[in-house]
C-alpha cells in the first residue's frame, strides 16, 4: 500500500516534506473521536429501537422498481411526495442497476452521466467536480454553485447557497438520486437557482443484520475498500457504512485519498411517525496540479502547472455531520415534518499566493406544515414552511512562501458569520385525475458580517453585506393516460453572492468584495414523458432561461496569482433535453440521454472587454451519453457505452476553444456465488479508445485554462454480500 510520502517520492523531495506536514495535522485532527462524541450524542435514541414493532407504512418513495427508466415513481425533491409523472418540472430519476453498476463510485460524474441537462466536470478523475445545470454554476471554481444538494434530506449547501463539495457523499452507498432541473428557488431559495439533486442511500434490510464488503482497483494507482452492515431491530432500521480511497492521479501531482463514515438510523413510531437519525465524517485530501497552458499540454499533458509543484498546491477537509430528519402526523389530513443538522469543517487549502485555513460550524435545519383538503371535487395540497441556517468560520492566511510552507506574516484573519432566513409556500392542486397545478412563492434574507481582527485605527475591513428576494414558480400538469404525461411551468431563480465571492476582496487582503451583487433568472418550460408499449420510454424538455447579472472570474495586476469574482453580464439560454429507453427483451436495454444547449451572452465583461453574443463557456451546443447492455443469462452481463461532447469555448470573449470528443467505454458483469457466498464481479474500461482530450477548462486570463482528462482506464471489482 503506498503512502502519501511514496506519493510525493514519484515528483520531488520537497514535496515529501510538505506532505509529511499535511500527514501530522490529519492525525491530529482525525475523524475517531468525533465520532465517538456524536455516537455518543445520539445515544438516547437508540433505546427507541426497544419499542414494539407498529404495522408498517407503505411508502412508495423508498420502493425498489424494477427496470432503469420509469415513471411510476414518487419523487420528493419538490418537497412535497408527488408522483414523478405528475411532477410539473423536468425530473429525472437514477436507481436500480444505473447505480449499482458504477466502475468506481467516487465521482459524480458516474451516477449522473444519463441524466440530460447536467454538466459533471471531473478536475482531477477523483471526488473534486464541477456540477452545473443549464448552464447554472459552470463557471465557479470551488463548490457547486446555484443547485441545492440534498443527502438523506440534509442540505450540503450554505446559507448563501453555496455546496462547498461533495465529498460527504460515498456513491457505492447511494439507492437513488432525482434530479429536477431548472431554477427552483421558490422550493430552495438561493441554492435552487439551477435545480436540485437529491440523494438517497440505502436502507438496512429486513433481517437483524446483514452487510457486504467490496475491494476495487484500477487505472492510475486507483483502490477502494467498502464495508457496510445494516438490518432491522424492532422499530429500527439502521445502514452504517465506512469506505477507504486512494488515487495517485493521471497527472503528476493530483493525488487524493478520502475516508467516508456514514450512519443511518430510521425509527418508524406510532401511527406512521419517522425519524432518522444521522452521523458522519469525511476526511479528503488531493493535490492540485492546477490548468496548463495550450503549449504544455501538447509538450505532455500529463505534467503539472509549474506553480503546482513550487507551492505544493493542496486541498484538506475534516468533516463532522450529525443531523435528525422527521414526519409526524397532526390529524389524519395533516402533517409536521422537520430536518436539525450541525457540521463541522476544517479546511486547508495551499495556493501560491497563500496558504488559507478555515474552521466552519454549520448549523441548520427546516420546519414544514402540509395539510391535504377537498375542495369540493379537488383535492388541495398545502404546505407552508421555514428554512434557517447558519454558518460561522474563521479564517486566516498566511505568505506560501514555496512547497506549501508558510511565513509568520498574517496576510488576514477574520470571523465571517453567515445567516439565512426564508419562508415559503407551497401549494398543489388536484383538478382532476388528469390535471394539476402546483405554485410556490418564498422570501429568502440573507445575512454576512465580517469582523476583522487585524483592525487597526487606521484600517477595519470589518463590514456587513445582506441580500433579500422573493421568488415564483408556477406549473401545470396533465396525464390523460397512465402511460402520457405533460406539464409546463415558469420559475425564477436567485444566486446569492457565496463565501467564495464575497471572501475574495480585490482592493485588499481581507475584507468582503463590494463589488458584486446577486445573479437572477427565469423562464418557462414544457415536457412530456411516457412510455409505449412498455417497450420505449421518454422524457423530453424544452426550456427557455434569461440570467441577469451573470457570475464571472477575473485576476488584477497587482495579485496576478488570485482569482476574483464579478457580474460578468447577462444571457439568453434555450435548449432540449432528452432521456430515451428501449427494451425490446428483459435481456437488452438502450438508454441515450441528448442535451442540446443554445446558451449566448447578450454581453459579458471579460478581462476589461465587454462581448456580444458570445457563447457561454464550457457549455457544448451537443451533449449526449449512451448506454446499452445486454444480458446473456441473469447472472452475466456485458455492456458498452459512449459519450459525446461538441466544442467547448475557454471563456466570455470565445477566442479559445477545445474541439469535441468522444469517449467509448464496455463493461462486464458477472454474479455467482463462492462459498454460499453472494459475489458480484464487475470490470469496466473508459476511454477505451485513448482518446486526448480536455476533462475541464477554467476561464484563466493567464492562459492556463486546460485540465487533461485521462486515457485508458479499466477497473475492476468484487462485492459480497453476507
Amino acid at each position: 500500500m503506498k503512502t502519501r510520502k511514496d506519493k510525493g517520492q514519484k515528483e520531488t523531495s520537497l514535496q515529501q516534506s510538505s506532505s509529511t506536514a499535511s500527514d501530522a495535522s490529519r492525525r491530529a485532527a482525525g475523524i475517531p473521536t468525533v465520532m465517538v462524541a456524536v455516537l455518543a450524542a445520539f445515544a438516547p435514541l437508540l433505546a427507541l429501537a426497544q419499542q414494539p414493532t407498529p404495522t408498517p407504512t407503505p411508502n412508495p418513495y423508498v420502493q425498489q422498481l424494477p427496470g432503469r427508466v420509469t415513471t411510476d415513481v414518487v419523487v420528493s425533491a419538490p418537497r412535497m411526495d408527488i408522483p414523478l409523472k405528475e411532477n410539473p418540472a423536468a425530473t429525472t430519476v437514477v436507481q436500480g442497476e444505473e447505480l449499482a453498476t458504477l466502475p468506481k463510485t467516487i465521482g459524480a460524474e458516474e451516477a449522473l452521466r444519463l441524466v440530460p441537462g447536467v454538466k459533471v466536470d471531473n478536475q482531477a478523475d477523483g471526488e473534486r467536480v464541477h456540477m452545473s445545470i443549464r448552464g447554472q454554476g459552470i463557471l465557479t471554481e470551488t463548490g457547486i454553485r446555484g443547485i441545492t444538494v440534498l443527502l438523506d434530506g440534509l442540505p450540503l449547501n450554505d446559507p448563501t447557497g453555496v455546496a462547498p463539495d461533495l465529498f460527504d457523499v460515498d456513491w457505492a452507498t447511494i439507492k437513488r438520486v432525482e434530479v429536477l432541473r431548472g431554477p427552483a428557488s421558490a422550493l430552495y431559495g438561493g441554492g435552487g437557482s439551477g435545480g436540485i439533486v437529491n440523494i438517497e442511500t440505502r436502507d438496512g434490510g429486513p433481517g437483524p443484520v446483514g452487510g457486504e464488503v467490496s475491494a476495487s482497483a484500477g487505472s492510475n494507482g486507483f483502490w477502494k475498500t467498502l464495508a457496510e452492515v445494516g438490518g432491522t431491530d424492532g422499530n429500527m432500521n439502521y445502514h452504517v457504512s465506512g469506505s477507504r480511497m486512494e488515487l495517485d492521479g493521471y497527472r503528476v501531482h493530483t493525488a487524493a485519498d478520502a475516508t467516508n463514515i456514514y450512519g443511518k438510523f430510521n425509527f418508524d413510531l406510532k401511527g406512521g411517525d419517522r425519524l432518522t437519525a444521522i452521523i458522519a465524517g469525511t476526511e479528503f485530501f488531493n493535490q492540485n496540479a492546477e490548468g496548463l497552458n495550450a503549449e504544455q499540454v501538447y509538450q505532455d499533458n500529463r505534467q503539472p502547472n509549474p506553480d503546482a509543484l513550487t507551492y505544493n498546491e493542496y486541498q484538506l477537509t475534516h468533516r463532522t455531520t450529525v443531523g435528525l430528519t422527521g414526519q409526524f402526523g397532526l390529524t389524519t389530513n395533516s402533517y409536521l415534518s422537520f430536518a436539525a443538522y450541525t457540521r463541522f469543517t476544517q479546511w486547508t487549502e495551499s495556493v501560491p499566493s497563500s496558504v488559507d485555513h478555515r474552521m466552519y460550524q454549520s448549523p441548520g435545519g427546516n420546519l414544514q406544515y402540509g395539510l391535504k383538503t377537498p375542495l369540493g371535487s379537488m383535492n388541495n395540497n398545502l404546505s407552508i414552511g421555514t428554512d434557517l441556517n447558519y454558518q460561522t468560520f474563521n479564517e486566516y492566511q498566511r505568505p506560501n512562501i514555496g512547497y506549501g510552507h508558510q511565513d509568520t506574516t498574517v496576510l488576514s484573519d477574520q470571523d465571517i458569520t453567515q445567516r439565512g432566513v426564508a419562508i415559503y409556500l407551497l401549494d398543489r392542486l388536484e383538478i382532476s385525475p388528469e390535471w394539476s397545478v402546483m405554485a410556490g412563492l418564498r422570501h429568502d434574507s440573507i445575512y454576512n458580517d465580517l469582523k476583522d481582527r487585524l483592525a487597526t485605527a487606521d484600517l477595519d475591513l470589518s463590514g456587513n453585506k445582506s441580500f433579500a428576494k422573493t421568488t415564483a414558480r408556477i406549473g401545470l400538469a396533465w396525464n390523460p393516460t397512465p402511460s402520457f404525461g405533460a406539464y409546463a411551468s415558469w420559475a425564477q431563480g436567485f444566486v446569492p453572492p457565496g463565501t467564495d465571492e464575497l471572501s475574495a476582496n480585490p482592493d485588499r487582503f481581507g475584507g468582503f468584495n463590494n463589488h458584486i451583487v446577486p445573479a437572477t433568472s427565469q423562464g418557462p418550460e414544457v415536457g412530456v414523458r411516457g412510455a409505449v408499449s412498455d417497450t420505449f420510454t421518454y422524457d423530453v424538455a424544452i426550456f427557455h432561461l434569461i440570467t441577469d447579472n451573470d457570475f464571472g472570474r477575473y485576476r488584477v495586476d497587482s495579485r496576478p496569482l488570485e482569482t476574483f469574482y464579478n457580474n460578468s453580464g447577462t444571457s439568453d439560454r434555450y435548449g432540449l433535453e432528452t432521456l430515451l429507453g428501449y427494451f425490446p427483451t428483459p435481456k437488452l436495454s438502450v438508454e441515450l440521454a441528448y442535451t442540446y444547449s443554445h446558451f449566448l451572452y447578450n454581453h459579458a465583461l471579460y478581462d476589461g472587454i465587454t462581448y456580444y453574443n458570445t457563447w457561454l463557456p464550457s457549455s457544448p451546443e451537443h451533449q449526449a451519453a449512451l448506454d446499452v447492455e445486454y444480458r446473456i443469462t441473469p447472472n452475466f452481463m456485458v455492456g458498452v457505452s459512449a459519450e459525446m461532447w461538441t466544442r467547448q469555448y475557454v471563456d466570455q470573449s470565445n477566442t479559445a476553444s477545445v474541439g469535441g470528443y468522444e469517449l467509448y467505454g464496455a463493461q462486464i458483469g458477472y454474479k455467482t456465488r463462492i462459498a454460499g457466498v453472494p459475489t458480484d464481479f464487475l470490470v469496466s474500461g473508459r476511454n477505451l479508445g485513448g482518446k486526448h482530450y480536455i476533462a475541464f477548462m477554467e476561464p484563466d486570463p493567464d492562459g492556463n485554462s486546460y485540465h487533461p482528462g485521462p486515457l485508458q482506464e479499466i477497473f475492476g471489482g468484487v462485492q459480497l454480500h453476507f
